[in-house]
């Protein structure tokens, strides 16, 4: 038993118990990590009693895409994983927020070049913001380089990339940080470890581009949106370490994550040492969004 068995989860097709989902430790995705995933939010809005999905197709869509690129031998359709994941969160009654994790993967006792068959599950689970949302997070320039792309294609949302970031992750603990951020291959940065960061220098907001080796973000590019909707210049562009130290403030972002200040990059502030003000402003619109308090007009909500 676990806190979480009175939950139901989707399976291969069926819903059942949370103690009952379980793969065999001889798959490749047990062997050889060969899966995909996404992370999804779900925000209870308590005024309207209504939950709602947070780009919930846009997910689905890159996690047909990891599949491809990971050269699985079909696909699973976005639209399967979508109508699955609506008829969980209802069957579950959740009455507060949600992370959702649907994963793809390779199932049977093939090798590492198993391309088939496949498997599929997801789960929800209730979960709320992180209070460093609020605080902010100082961050570690990992020793770990970042994945590159002719190496482990990290747009990839694949289950495997992700040692590399729980190896920076581990390290930035151990060292006495909240956070690491990863150089890519060029000494370029690239990402924290499973979150994509912006700063703002000069009023201008700048963000490592989609060649960076980073993870092609679906809440990047919301704060991209939201920013340009505030007037903002955003800059996608290649960025340098040292640009920390030039930056009036700066924040990672991730469906997980959500919008966190970043507030120390190797022991030095940035900035004030403290969330600036764009930072706080784009927090607040973008909960506003997700939460339904405004009017979607991206159709960005699927309401449950």
């Amino acid at each position: 038993m676990s806190e979480f068995s009175d939950l139901t989860i989707y399976f291969n097709g069926d819903f059942i118990p949370w103690d009952e989902g379980r793969i065999h430790c001889f798959t490749p995705a047990v062997k050889y990590g060969a899966a995909v995933f996404e992370g999804i939010r779900g925000y209870w809005n308590d005024e309207q009693e209504k939950m709602y999905l947070f780009r919930l197709q846009e997910h689905m869509v890159r996690m047909e895409i990891s599949q491809r690129i990971s050269r699985f031998g079909e696909v699973i359709p976005a639209q399967q994983m979508c109508d699955a994941t609506i008829e969980l969160i209802r069957r579950n009654n959740f009455t507060g927020s949600v992370h959702i994790r649907p994963t793809v993967y390779v199932d049977g006792i093939g090798e590492s070049s198993a391309r088939g068959p496949l498997g599929c599950f997801i789960t929800a689970i209730q979960r709320g913001t992180a209070k460093s949302v609020e605080t902010g997070v100082r961050a570690q320039v990992s020793s770990w380089q970042r994945i590159a792309d002719n190496m482990m294609p990290a747009r990839a949302k694949a289950n495997s990339n992700y040692g590399n970031a729980r190896l920076a992750a581990v390290q930035a603990k151990q060292d006495g940080y909240d956070a690491a951020i990863f150089l890519n291959s060029r000494g370029k940065v690239s990402e924290g470890q499973a979150m994509c960061l912006f700063i703002v220098r000069d009023g201008k907001v700048v963000t490592p581009t989609i060649t960076s080796d980073i993870l092609e973000s679906i809440t990047r590019d919301t704060v991209i949106t939201l920013l340009h909707d505030q007037g903002y210049e955003v800059q996608e562009r290649e960025m340098d370490r040292s640009e920390f130290f030039l930056a009036s403030e700066a924040f990672f972002c991730g469906s997980g994550a959500e919008i966190v200040p970043l507030i120390n990059v190797d022991g030095e502030m940035i900035g004030k040492g403290e969330p600036g003000p764009v930072t706080r402003e784009i927090q607040t619109i973008y909960f506003d969004v997700a939460m339904g308090r405004v009017e979607d007009t991206r159709g960005w909500l699927t309401e449950v």
